[in-house]
C-alpha cells in the first residue's frame, strides 16, 4: 500500500518560511518523479513545484518560483518543499503527489497522492 504522509504545514506571518515534508512508503521512490500542488478554498488543486526521479531538475510555478524550493532525499524516500518569503495568497491545503512519468504539472498524471498539509500566512 502506497502512502504519502505531508508535514511541516501550519501558520505563519507574512514574510515567514516553512518547510513541508513528504517520506513516502509502498513504492520505489527513486522510480518517480514528485511534485507538490496546492488548493485553497473554492479553488482547483494548482501545480506548485516538480522534481525529477533523480532530483537534478525542478520546475516551479511563476507565482513561486525563487521563493520556494523542492529537494528530494531517495535514501530517505522523502520528497521536501521549503516555503520562502510566503504571502497570504500562498494559503492553501498542500498536497505532494508521485507520478510514473516525467516530472510534470498535470494532477492527472500523478498516480499517488497525500492527504494534504494546511498552510496559512497570516498578512
Amino acid at each position: 500500500q502506497v502512502q504519502l504522509v505531508e508535514s511541516g504545514g501550519g501558520l505563519v506571518q507574512s514574510g515567514g518560511s516553512l518547510r513541508l515534508s513528504c517520506p513516502a512508503s509502498g513504492l520505489t521512490f527513486g522510480c518517480y518523479s514528485m511534485a507538490w500542488f496546492r488548493q485553497a478554498p473554492g479553488n482547483d488543486r494548482e501545480f506548485v513545484a516538480a522534481i525529477t526521479r533523480s532530483g537534478s531538475s525542478t520546475y516551479y510555478t511563476d507565482s513561486v518560483e525563487g521563493r520556494f524550493i523542492i529537494s528530494r532525499d531517495n535514501a530517505k524516500n522523502t520528497v521536501y518543499l521549503q516555503m520562502n518569503s510566503l504571502k497570504p495568497e500562498d494559503t492553501a491545503v498542500y498536497y505532494c503527489a508521485a507520478s510514473g512519468w516525467y516530472a510534470n504539472s498535470q494532477t492527472s498524471r500523478y498516480d499517488y497522492w497525500g492527504q494534504g498539509t494546511q498552510v496559512t500566512v497570516s498578512s
